[in-house]
């Protein structure tokens, strides 16, 4: 009965042809627009991946990385003093501007490093020395940097500009993810991105924090609160946070959201009509099948072999594309763009899903059917 089904189904050419372009559309375009929303959601919280350190401290009223409310100088030592601290370091994080050869102002997002270690500092370095950064006026530059601040036939390690009016000498430049606004990086010193920034009572924006061994990040932030009344949070914690708030105040997720049912929905409508149709053309060869003692078990059987192969396909093919478009459009980070495991593993259930709910028309229709249909002209 298995091959029966397969070869009704691949003999419909026209048929076959339009249900998997319509579950090959709708794979597509899930995979895609939840890709491009991941992604996103990854740039949101950039700022702390990029930096790569297991405890934030923050002010305790914070509700998202880029929104900086600054600490009291002081902060670095009360949390030093707590039990279960192995090392803490400041980190200052702010958008200032800097001059362009051509006159112009670029906004960048100016991140201090602890001078002494440099903790929280790229990992991955394109040109230059990181370490340089404790030389006089020295600064790193991100990619999107070098592209905004004059392209790399202008701004190479060497290249000397102006931040604040101030002078600034590009020792190295490196690979960071993408800010969620789209800010360039620029990094230094924490003592010299101060002084690279208007005066003001408190500049210190984030206390980088790492636990003793044997003490967890969980434990070691509950324990930092409770001690200095300051937040604290690991860096998984943050960045969800972080999504938490963008998802709350943007209309992205509602935007997104609305495109991946969209997708969906046609996806079945298309499939449930196609399917409804095929069933309808194909009444006498089941009413024979009926007629010689296929039950209706067996018919439905046949009826979600045909949809979840079509759907295997289309979902390969899909899957596929989306790819192909993220490789291309997403490329050297352009897009934001990140395919997971469980998205794709979502995406396969609902297409699955997609399948059923199509094979429930016809399997309906084939409940009902008499096998005497086979004798009438």
């Amino acid at each position: 009965m298995n091959s029966i089904a397969l070869k009704m189904l691949f003999g419909d050419r026209a048929k076959y042809l339009m249900l998997l372009a319509g579950l090959t559309f709708s794979t597509m375009l899930i995979v895609q627009q939840g890709s491009i929303f991941w992604g996103l959601m990854m740039w949101s919280q950039s700022g702390i991946s990029n930096i790569n350190v297991p405890v934030w401290v923050t002010d305790p009223h914070i509700n998202q990385v880029e929104e900086v409310k600054p600490l009291a100088d002081t902060a670095v030592n009360i949390v030093r003093s707590v039990p279960g601290v192995e090392w803490a370091v400041p980190l200052y994080k702010g958008v200032q501007r800097a001059r362009l050869a051509d006159g112009n102002f670029q906004q960048i997002s100016l991140v201090g490093l602890d001078a002494a270690t440099l903790l929280g500092r790229p990992s991955v370095v394109i040109a230059g020395d990181i370490q340089n950064l404790r030389i006089p006026e020295a600064v790193a530059l991100d990619q999107e940097a070098v592209k905004r601040l004059g392209g790399p036939t202008r701004m190479q390690v060497g290249t000397v500009f102006e931040i604040n009016d101030q002078r600034a000498r590009v020792v190295a430049i490196v690979d960071v993810q993408k800010s969620f606004q789209n800010i360039p990086f620029v990094y230094t010193t924490y003592q010299r991105a101060l002084s690279y920034t208007p005066p003001e009572r408190r500049k210190l924006s984030f206390v980088l924090v790492n636990p003793v061994e044997g003490v967890t990040p969980e434990a070691l932030a509950k324990r930092i609160e409770h001690e200095t009344e300051l937040g604290a949070f690991t860096a998984e914690a943050f960045g969800w946070k972080t999504i938490s708030w963008v998802l709350e105040h943007t209309g992205i997720g509602v935007n997104f959201g609305t495109t991946v049912l969209l997708g969906f929905l046609v996806g079945m409508a298309i499939a449930g009509q196609t399917f409804y149709l095929f069933t309808v053309e194909n009444l006498k060869q089941f009413g024979a099948l009926k007629a010689i003692g296929a039950h209706t078990g067996m018919l439905a059987r046949m009826i979600l072999l045909q949809s979840f192969t079509v759907g295997i396909i289309g979902y390969g093919i899909g899957v596929g594309l989306a790819t192909f478009f993220g490789l291309t459009a997403g490329k050297g980070g352009a897009l934001p763009y990140m395919e997971t495991w469980p998205l794709l593993v979502g995406v396969f259930i609902a297409l699955l899903g997609i399948c059923g709910i199509s094979s429930a028309i016809s399997i309906r229709k084939l409940a009902k059917l008499e096998p005497a249909i086979v004798f009438r002209n």
